[in-house]
């Protein structure tokens, strides 16, 4: 069914709803929809994980000005693990599979984590955290949920001067 898995417009912090020409974007393959200040640019890229090659499927709307927006960059992606490997209900491998997730995406931009928390969407797990990168003028903020065998993450960047 459409949208079965993730409606992720109840993911989005409150302050998002405060613009007035969000658009609804709907992906039937990613299972989800969601509300983004214009129109968002899909790509796919492969992964390398220890199962082997995965498809990143990545949802981007970027604003070209840093002086009008608060948030630079709106992303959402997803991620299908194959059967068998990771799922929702894998209760004792859930808590080291958020952990690795979380340390790699800090990594990933050479930042410091500030704070993770656990953030459940249903009766999914999830986790939330926010990373400073870019010798902390930035900020990345981080909701992501494992629906089944399929991992979704919601995030915003912005500077570190906007962060609140």
């Amino acid at each position: 069914m459409f949208y079965k898995s993730l409606c992720l417009l109840l993911l989005l912090p409150a302050f998002a709803f405060s613009q007035n020409n969000w658009q609804e974007h709907k992906s039937f393959t990613g299972q989800f929809r969601i509300l983004a200040p214009g129109a968002l640019t899909e790509s796919i890229d492969s992964i390398e994980t220890v199962m082997g090659k995965l498809a990143n499927h990545t949802f981007v709307h970027q604003f070209a000005d840093e002086g009008t927006a608060d948030n630079l960059i709106y992303l959402v992606s997803y991620v299908d693990y194959p059967e068998g490997s990771i799922h929702s209900d894998s209760t004792e491998i859930l808590p080291s599979f958020f952990e690795t997730t979380i340390e790699a995406a800090t990594e990933a931009v050479q930042g410091s984590l500030i704070y993770s928390s656990i953030d459940n969407y249903r009766d999914y797990p999830g986790r939330v955290w926010r990373i400073e990168y870019l010798e902390d003028r930035a900020v990345i903020r981080t909701k992501a949920y494992l629906i089944n065998n399929r991992y979704y993450s919601v995030s915003t960047i912005t500077l570190k001067e906007r962060a609140l």
